[in-house]
C-alpha cells in the first residue's frame, strides 16, 4: 500500500476518537459509538481508497454505517478495511481508561472474514513465535512461552480481560505463579503490549470478539508476534441456555455461509494473510498504550499509533486539533 495512506488512516482514527471523546463519561455508550462511527466513515469517504469494510460494525441488516460489505473512498488502491470505532464504548461512556478508536486495512483479501462472534486468542510477541498452539493446554503453553523467553512462571506476566468466563482460568494462571493484569476491556490494545518494546506484558489470552480478534492479528503480524484463535459460539461461552443455543446455532450457520471453521484453531496467517498492513490506533481515553484525547476549549490533542506493517515502522504521534476549523461535517460531531 501507498506510504501516503498511513497519514490519511491516522486523520480517520484521529476523527473517531474526537468524535467518542464528546461523550465520555456522559453515560450513553452508543451515541459515543455511534458519533464515532458516523465520523471514521466521513474520513474514509474523503480517503484516496477503493476499500470495502470487511469487519465492522455488523451486517448491512444491523448496521446503518461501516456494516460489512460497504464501500468508502473516493477511489484509487484497492483495500480491505477492519475497523472498531471505538473499542471501549462502555470505558468511553463511563470514563474509563483504555478505550481506542482502531482501523486496520490491507491489500484486498488480507483479512479473515467472520461473524460477529467469540474468538479465544492467544498472542505473545516476537519473542515467543512458534511456540504456541491452542489445541494444547494453557498451562503447557504458558511453560513453553517462558521458557522461550528464558523466564521463570513467576516472572512471566500475562494480560486478559476482568470477566466471569476468565475467573477460572485467572485463577490457574496465579496458581501457577503467573502474574494477571485483569482490565476490563480493549483486548486489541492488550495484545499490541505483548509486542511493544516498552511494555511488560508477554501473554495475552482470553475470549472476546471476534472482529477484535481479526484486527489484533493482522497488527500483531505486522509486529512480527504469534496469534492463535478460536471462532466460539456464544452457548459454549455464555452457558448452554435456550437462547445461547439458539444464538450459538446462528453463528454456526454464518460460519458455514462465510466458508470460516468454528471450534478450530486458526493461526495468524490464515487471519491476517500479509503484512502488508497499516494500522491506526488513537487513544480516547488514557490507557496503557496510548495517551487519551486532553481539550481545553476548542483545543484538543490527540496520540496515535501508526504502524506500518511491510518496513515494521511504529510511529506514535502527537496531534493538536483546533476544531472550530475542522470539516463542517465532523466539526458538529466533536464540538
Amino acid at each position: 500500500m501507498k506510504r501516503d495512506l498511513a497519514m490519511a488512516f491516522s486523520r480517520v482514527t484521529e476523527g473517531a476518537a474526537l468524535a467518542g471523546y464528546k461523550w465520555l463519561g456522559r453515560g450513553d455508550k452508543n451515541a459515543a459509538d455511534g458519533a464515532a462511527v458516523e465520523a471514521m466513515r466521513i474520513l474514509l469517504n474523503q480517503t484516496e481508497i477503493d476499500g470495502q469494510v470487511v469487519i465492522g460494525e455488523g451486517e448491512i441488516d444491523d448496521a446503518p454505517m461501516l456494516y460489512i460489505g460497504e464501500t468508502v473512498g473516493i477511489g484509487g488502491e484497492e483495500v480491505d478495511i477492519a475497523v472498531d470505532p471505538i473499542e471501549g464504548t462502555r470505558m468511553t461512556a463511563m470514563g474509563q481508561s483504555n478505550a481506542l478508536a482502531v482501523l486496520a486495512a490491507g491489500e484486498k483479501g488480507s483479512f479473515l472474514k467472520a461473524p460477529d462472534m467469540y474468538m479465544e486468542k492467544l498472542v505473545v510477541g516476537p519473542g515467543a513465535k512458534g511456540c504456541i498452539d491452542l489445541n494444547k493446554p494453557l498451562k503447557k503453553n504458558l511453560e513453553n512461552i517462558a521458557k522461550a523467553l528464558d523466564k521463570t512462571l513467576d516472572t512471566l506476566v500475562v494480560i486478559t480481560l476482568a470477566k466471569p468466563r476468565h475467573d477460572e482460568v485467572i485463577a490457574q494462571m496465579q496458581a501457577m505463579g503467573v502474574r494477571v493484569f485483569a482490565i476490563p476491556d480493549g483486548d486489541v490494545a492488550a495484545s499490541i503490549l505483548t509486542c511493544m518494546p516498552e511494555s511488560e506484558v508477554d501473554v495475552m489470552y482470553g475470549i472476546g470478539g471476534a472482529p477484535e480478534g481479526v484486527i489484533s492479528a493482522a497488527v500483531i503480524r505486522s509486529l512480527d508476534g504469534d496469534m492463535h484463535g478460536r471462532l466460539l459460539p456464544r452457548h459454549h461461552v455464555k452457558g448452554d441456555s435456550e437462547e445461547n443455543r439458539i444464538h450459538g446455532a446462528d453463528e454456526l450457520n454464518r460460519c458455514k455461509e462465510m466458508g470460516v471453521e468454528a471450534n478450530r484453531v486458526l493461526t495468524i496467517e490464515e487471519m491476517a494473510k500479509s503484512d502488508n498492513v497499516i494500522f491506526s490506533a488513537t487513544g480516547i481515553t488514557k490507557g496503557d498504550l496510548l495517551d487519551g484525547v486532553t481539550c481545553q476549549g476548542h483545543i484538543a490533542t490527540t496520540e496515535t499509533l501508526l504502524i506500518r506493517g511491510r518496513c515494521r515502522t511504529i510511529r506514535r504521534i502527537k496531534s493538536t486539533h483546533y476544531l472550530e476549523r475542522k470539516d463542517p461535517q465532523v466539526r458538529d460531531l466533536v464540538l
